[in-house]
Formats: C-alpha cells, sequence, structure tokens
C-alpha cells in the first residue's frame, strides 16, 4: 500500500513538472502563431511499453520523434491525429493542406518547429526541476498509421520498458487541437527521474 501512495506522489510531481513544460509552451507557441494559445493540465499516465498499443487506435497521424540529450537517456515522441495537425498548419499559415497528398517542405518543417516547442518546453522544466540540462535533438518526421508508428518507437528495449505519456490539448483562438506526448526515458533514466523529483 506504501509502494502505491509513494507512486502516486511521484505521479503527481511528474504530473506538476508537465504541467509547467506545457505553460512555457504555451507562451511559445502563442508567439510563435501570434495568437493567443491555451494548454489543458496534461493527463499523465507512466504505462508499460508492451501494454502501450492497445492505446492508439489505428488513425492516420503525424509524428514527431525526437532523442533527449544530456543526463537522461531515451526519447519523445509526439502524435498529432492529422486533422489536428492540419489544423494547427492553417492557424499558423493560412492555408488548409489538401487531404490525400503528402505535405510540402514548408508545412513539414512547420510542424517540426512546434514539436520542437513542445519537447524543449517539456524537457526544460524537467530539467529545472532534476537539476539536469535536457536537450531535444531535431525532430524526426513521419505520417502514417498511429499504431505502427507507436510500435516502431517502442521496438528497441519495450520488455519492461515504462512510458510517461502525457496527453493534452491546446486551444488556439477557440479552435480545438491536441496530440499525445510520449516520454520514453530508458529504465534507468525513469527511475532516477522519480527518485530525484521525490526529493
Amino acid at each position: 500500500m506504501a509502494d502505491q501512495a509513494e507512486y502516486e506522489a511521484e505521479l503527481k510531481t511528474l504530473t506538476k513538472v508537465c504541467s509547467l513544460g506545457m505553460e512555457h509552451a504555451a507562451i511559445a507557441l502563442s508567439q510563435l502563431m501570434g495568437k493567443g494559445v491555451h494548454i489543458q493540465v496534461p493527463r499523465l499516465q507512466v504505462l508499460d511499453g508492451p501494454g502501450m498499443t492497445g492505446l492508439m487506435e489505428a488513425h492516420e497521424v503525424t509524428a514527431l520523434q525526437l532523442q533527449i540529450l544530456g543526463n537522461v537517456r531515451g526519447s519523445i515522441l509526439i502524435m498529432l491525429l492529422e486533422e489536428n495537425a492540419h489544423r494547427i498548419l492553417e492557424l499558423l499559415l493560412g492555408v488548409v493542406p489538401k487531404p490525400g497528398t503528402p505535405l510540402s517542405e514548408m508545412e513539414r518543417a512547420t510542424l517540426m518547429e512546434v514539436g520542437n516547442i513542445l519537447a524543449s518546453a517539456c524537457l526544460n522544466a524537467l530539467g529545472n526541476s532534476l537539476k539536469m540540462t535536457l536537450l531535444p535533438s531535431v525532430p524526426a518526421f513521419c505520417s502514417g498509421n498511429g499504431r505502427e508508428i507507436l510500435e516502431r518507437a517502442m521496438e528497441p528495449g519495450a520488455d519492461g520498458e515504462k512510458v510517461v505519456m502525457i496527453d493534452t490539448v491546446f486551444d488556439v483562438s477557440d479552435s480545438r487541437c491536441g496530440g499525445s506526448i510520449f516520454l520514453m526515458p530508458s529504465p534507468t533514466s525513469l527511475g532516477a527521474m522519480l527518485a530525484s523529483l521525490d526529493q
């Protein structure tokens, strides 16, 4: 029972840190878009790797994967439903991407910048709390079936691996966008993170 209480306390602390990161992301996105951005308090879960794929239905998504650089090893996967990615592009570029056609270089670069802002804000807040320097790599862009993308991202060392899922929604000028951010630290890194946050 004590273990469960300790786990819930760690999760609450991690949620608070991620919420702070998302607040920073909202400010940065507001500056990028020139419009007000409101981000809801994220819903956060710590999940086992093997059970992850059941979370993601077979929807078409746009995904951005970044490696975590610094004292923590792992990666971040940002997944947006295709219609939400298109909504973000419409707000930023003023043009709706044509359904069923590949995104242009400009559209891909724009979404990569949004992914970089979200990942950087999350890692900055986490790094400040851990007193560590955590930086994202340049994002890798892909699109396709959400479940397949998640399975590929989980392939290396997925046995028994814990994944932190940050499910968040943000509103831009009353237009709702949102997605899931999967924080995938190595097992040793996650243990060290939770222990450090608990102090």
